[in-house]
């Protein structure tokens, strides 16, 4: 592979699988482009700041004008997107801004590849967009109806939709990957496993919405990255590909498993109240993305979690910023930095 770009490469997810694929040596150049909203931070990716096939841009894949320039000053062969709002309380508070990222952001960048001749397209989304299970209902599959019903999980449907359209339409190469919860290093503390193991760390209270019995599958973020470089590597157009950690857990079994990997004490829990729309349960069937593609989770939740664990106690400096609201000074201040130097 020559020359892919990402973008949300300084999220999450996203940074996880860029330094995935440089290690694995995977691409010759690889472009980032990021907003550096409060969720993207540059200090995921500091080791590969002065690495040569790693390029930065600050912009907003919802901005045309910008978009349109970056991929017209490289061959790109693949676009990758991984820039996303994806806090669903964020999403109840400002459901403009989700759209705006999720809906109207692919929107642009799929337009932008069409003109710019961009091969290949492929969307990184969630299992969040086919809703709700109940207790005893079968894991979602790629034939499942989508059913958001939240503002996130439905501005990254409409999101799909449109990738999927895109590719049926106007004949692009392009497909979707949908994956459950992710957890692991560099993940931003306001969600539930690094809020809950910095927290009890801590000594703080544990927040628990409703009773805890809402089922979450969970996969560890290097077994995600994997299966979206198999994707890359192999991915067929027009597919919808499944990533599951085969993990269901209620979130009080997940927070009990934290305490006892914290050293922490069950009386930090503290119930509060449920969020408008909680989803009851997601589950994944991935049997499909196997077959074709031969991938499998590897890493148990046991093991991936222990090492969760230790990568907070370990990276105090990248997490305190953070929790202290300093990183965001730091981030405009790195960013003129480098503009200045460019």
């Amino acid at each position: 592979m020559d020359t892919i770009l990402v973008t949300g490469g300084c999220g999450f997810i996203g940074s996880n699988f860029i330094r995935h694929v440089l290690q694995e040596q995977l691409v010759a150049k690889l472009i980032n482009v990021d907003l550096l909203t409060y969720a993207g931070n540059p200090a995921n990716l500091a080791d590969f700041e002065d690495d040569e096939r790693y390029v930065f841009y600050r912009a907003d894949i919802a901005d045309e004008e910008a978009i349109n320039e970056i991929l017209s000053t490289h061959q790109v062969d693949v676009l990758l997107n991984f820039a996303a709002e994806s806090h669903v309380d964020r999403s109840i508070v400002d459901p403009q801004a989700f759209v705006r990222t999720n809906l109207v952001g692919t929107s642009t960048l799929l337009n932008a590849a069409r003109k710019q001749n961009v091969p290949r397209y492929i969307q990184i989304s969630t299992d969040e967009v086919y809703g709700s299970l109940s207790f005893d209902d079968p894991a979602f599959t790629e034939q499942t109806a989508l059913n958001p019903r939240n503002p996130y999980s439905a501005a990254k449907a409409g999101g799909d939709m449109l990738v999927l359209a895109h590719e049926h339409t106007f004949g692009i190469n392009a497909c979707v990957t949908r994956c459950s919860n992710n957890y692991g290093p560099y993940q931003f503390p306001e969600k539930l496993i690094p809020l809950m193991l910095l927290n009890a760390m801590d000594g703080k209270p544990l927040p628990v919405y409703g009773t805890g019995e809402n089922i979450r599958d969970w996969i560890h973020v290097e077994d995600h990255c994997r299966g979206i470089a198999a994707v890359l590597q192999h991915g067929q157009t027009g597919r919808v590909y499944h990533f599951g950690g085969d993990c269901e857990l209620q979130n009080i079994d997940v927070v009990r498993r934290i305490i006892e990997a914290a050293g922490a004490s069950e009386e930090q829990i503290t119930y509060v109240k449920d969020r408008p729309g909680h989803d009851m349960r997601y589950a994944m069937n991935f049997e499909e993305t196997t077959k074709e593609l031969g991938w499998t989770p590897r890493i148990s939740f046991e093991e991936g979690l222990a090492a969760t664990a230790q990568w907070y106690r370990d990276n105090q400096s990248w997490w305190k910023p953070i929790v202290s609201g300093d990183y965001l000074e730091w981030i405009e201040q790195w960013y003129g930095e480098r503009k200045g130097a460019a």
